[in-house]
């Protein structure tokens, strides 16, 4: 039976995007190999290194943009990460600098806050009551 092995999240510069997912998210790097001008850059959770991995992919093709600007515009998130306790974690990341476009919204079993992840997209916490 299949199951997600990577994921992927378009960013506007993978270095800036991957201070951001590992020192202030707090995920930690997988893979890092040269492609060219990009890099194949993934990251995990730190909690399961071997878990699904987050590639961290360059913005370049000229559809990105648009799509990007549209999901923002629209305050829809490009992905969604589980944490156990989204107001903790808004705290926490609130405290770091991090920008909120939605704080922490209870809508019958699940929680959730939206960020920006300063490389051109909104990511949604979520938690299950």
């Amino acid at each position: 039976m299949p199951r997600i092995h990577l994921s992927s999240v378009f960013v506007d510069d993978q270095e800036k995007a991957l201070r951001f997912y590992t020192d202030v998210l707090g995920f930690v790097k997988k893979y890092d190999v040269p492609m060219g001008e990009d890099r194949w850059l993934t990251v995990v959770s730190a909690e399961d290194p071997d878990g699904t991995e987050l590639l961290l992919e360059p913005s370049g093709h000229p559809a990105v943009g648009p799509y990007k600007e549209a999901l923002v515009a629209d305050g829809i998130p490009a992905t969604a990460f589980a944490v156990d306790d989204v107001q903790a974690e808004y705290e926490r990341l609130v405290g770091l600098g991090v920008t909120f476009t939605q704080a922490p919204l209870t809508m019958g079993p699940v929680t959730t806050a939206v960020l920006d992840d300063t490389c051109g997209n909104l990511i949604q916490l979520a938690a299950m009551a």
